[in-house]
């Protein structure tokens, strides 16, 4: 089966920056506004799959990607996070860091990406 992230699933107007190891894809998103995923250009399953140089790579397009959402949405605060693994609700199997822009008018606004996963009915028997 292909990755959806993999070339030539990846679709050139789905890249909105990219360097030399990385991209930075937007899909339209109705309710997450703005937001994106930075993945490497070569096939990771996971983050932990990485070399260092992708690392470096992630790292310089994410503040590029900052920059670029801070100007055109102007957002309060941000999530940034990787899901590795099934059980760590990854379900596409190349390594994708999710940029997502947080805005204080969202029902959900303060409450972080570990809000859910403390909840008392995630609690392990």
């Amino acid at each position: 089966m292909q990755c959806p992230l993999c070339p030539p699933a990846v679709e050139a107007e789905q890249v909105v920056l990219e360097n030399a190891l990385c991209l930075f894809l937007q899909m339209p998103e109705p309710v997450l506004i703005g937001a994106g995923i930075i993945i490497p250009r070569s096939h990771r399953e996971t983050v932990f799959d990485l070399t260092p140089a992708e690392w470096v790579a992630t790292y310089d397009l994410l503040g590029q990607v900052k920059a670029l959402l801070d100007a055109s949405h102007a957002p309060a605060g941000y999530n940034v996070g990787w899901n590795s693994g099934a059980t760590g609700g990854q379900h596409i199997f190349h390594a994708h860091l999710h940029v997502i822009p947080r805005y204080v008018d969202e029902p959900l606004a303060g409450k972080g990406i570990r809000h859910w996963l403390k909840q008392p009915e995630n609690r392990r028997d």
